[in-house]
Parts: structure tokens; C-alpha cells; sequence
């Protein structure tokens, strides 16, 4: 029997995990477009979640986007149906599209745990602003709001534990990095970390957009992604959580480790 399925398993956070789950010597099977699950196609869903006793979900491209909960519930009621017992489930924090999706899960029937986390570390070099941030200045529709920036080894750790330990059922663990830093002093640390200047530039969330679909983006990702950006930096999300303490007995992982340690292109 496959007993986890990591859904999104090639991604920042469900790579992480299914490296753990493999560590402990747990048999696992990845749910992505490669392996052929689609959020778009209900037909995928059946193969992946069958003989599957524990499920990671991620949604692609984020769980606080409209259509989201709809599918996240979908899936999670038919994962109850073929036998699933427990579902962990990575949102955003602040984000009410992503509310959305947890009240989804928590009505679907298995067990239930969701890690709320805030703006990943990793967007710097693994996601949407790798290239730029690269290249030396990169554009970004923050202002001078600040984050509790978390490293994607924290969320997979915490995740980990939700999905191995009994003890989580019913709770959300919304976690954060442990200081506060806004774009600029975020741009900052990484350029400590890389020995030359990287520069953050503010623009609104229509700059961004735009910019977006200037560099091939499609217009059904770049608008939708905007919007949300322009919803969670806001400042509804300057404080941090003692969350990943709780969870993992330790501290979170400061940005400037992250900086300094990560791959950067």
C-alpha cells in the first residue's frame, strides 16, 4: 500500500516533504502534472488517491486563488470516499481565498490539519521572482509592508509532522519566519549573501501584472496572482506566530540563513 500521497510533490514545499517521508522510510507517491494528476481533471484523482491512508495538498498555483476551494473540497470529499484518513493541507496566510479552502477540507470528512503559512523565503530563487532578483533588481507590489519571511524546510518540517504524529487533527498551524523584514531590507540580506547589489523596486499591483504578461506570463495567472498580492500585503500579515516552536520544538529559520545558504541560479 502507498500510504502518502504528496499532492503538488514536485513543487517548493512537496518536494521537502516527500524527501522526509522518504527518509523515514515511507512509501510515497507524487501527484503532479508529470505524473499525470490534473486540478482541472477529476478523472486524474481516483489513480492518485487510490490505497492512500495519508495525503499532503497543495493547490497550484495557490490555494487562496477563486477557484481553489471548489476543487480543493472536490478532491478532499473523494479522498474520504476511497478511504483517506488524514489530509494536511498548505494555505496562505491572510489570504480569505485560502479561508475558503480550508473551511473546504474541514467539511470533507477525513482528518484534518492545516499549515497556514506566511510569504515563502524560497519565492526569492525557486519561484516568480528567481530570474529578477538574479539578474540584480527585481519589481514587486509591496511598498515598504514587511513579512515574517519562512523558509520552505520549516513548512515542510511542520507538514511532515502534521502527516506522521497524531496530535494535529483539527488544527491550524499558522507559521511564520521570526523577524520581520520588509522587500527592501529582504534585498538587503541577499545581497550580503551574494557579494553584490540586488535592488527591490515598489510597484502597484497593475505594474506588476503587466510586467508579468510582458515576460510570457498568461494573463489567467498574472492577474488573479496580482490581486492576491495586492490583497496580503496590505499589512495585515507584519507580525510573526510562535507556530513553528509549537510544531517543531525549535526555532524558524532566519532569512539571512536562508540567504546566505540557498542556490541562487
Amino acid at each position: 500500500m502507498t500510504n502518502f500521497l504528496v499532492i503538488g510533490g514536485t513543487g517548493k514545499t512537496g518536494r521537502r516533504v516527500a524527501d522526509r517521508l522518504r527518509a523515514r522510510g515511507e512509501q510515497v507517491r507524487i501527484a503532479a502534472r508529470s505524473t499525470g494528476f490534473d486540478w482541472d481533471e477529476p478523472g486524474t484523482w481516483e489513480p492518485a488517491l487510490k490505497d492512500v491512508t495519508t495525503a499532503y495538498v497543495t493547490y497550484a498555483p495557490d490555494a487562496g486563488f477563486p477557484d481553489a476551494a471548489p476543487k480543493i473540497g472536490a478532491l478532499a470529499r473523494q479522498a474520504g470516499e476511497q478511504g483517506v484518513r488524514r489530509l494536511v493541507l498548505l494555505t496562505g496566510r491572510g489570504e480569505e481565498g485560502a479561508r475558503r479552502s480550508e473551511e473546504a477540507i474541514q467539511d470533507a470528512g477525513p482528518e484534518w490539519t492545516v499549515v497556514r503559512a506566511s510569504f515563502f523565503a524560497q519565492n526569492f530563487n525557486e519561484d516568480f521572482l528567481a530570474e529578477s532578483v538574479v539578474a540584480g533588481e527585481f519589481a514587486f507590489p509591496a511598498g515598504e509592508v514587511s513579512e515574517p519571511f519562512i523558509d520552505a524546510d520549516d513548512i515542510a518540517d511542520v507538514a511532515t509532522k502534521a502527516l506522521t504524529e497524531d496530535g494535529h487533527a483539527g488544527l491550524v498551524h499558522e507559521i511564520t519566519g521570526p523577524r520581520l523584514l520588509t522587500f527592501a531590507e529582504a534585498a538587503a540580506e541577499i545581497s550580503a549573501a551574494l557579494g553584490r547589489r540586488v535592488r527591490y523596486v515598489p510597484v502597484s499591483a497593475a505594474e506588476f501584472a503587466a510586467g508579468l504578461v510582458a515576460a510570457g506570463v498568461e494573463p489567467e495567472f498574472a492577474g488573479p496572482l496580482s490581486e492576491l498580492l495586492a490583497e496580503v500585503l496590505d499589512g495585515r500579515n507584519e507580525s510573526v506566530t510562535d507556530g513553528v516552536r509549537r510544531v517543531l520544538g525549535r526555532p524558524p529559520r532566519d532569512f539571512a540563513d536562508f540567504a546566505r545558504t540557498a542556490h541562487w541560479g
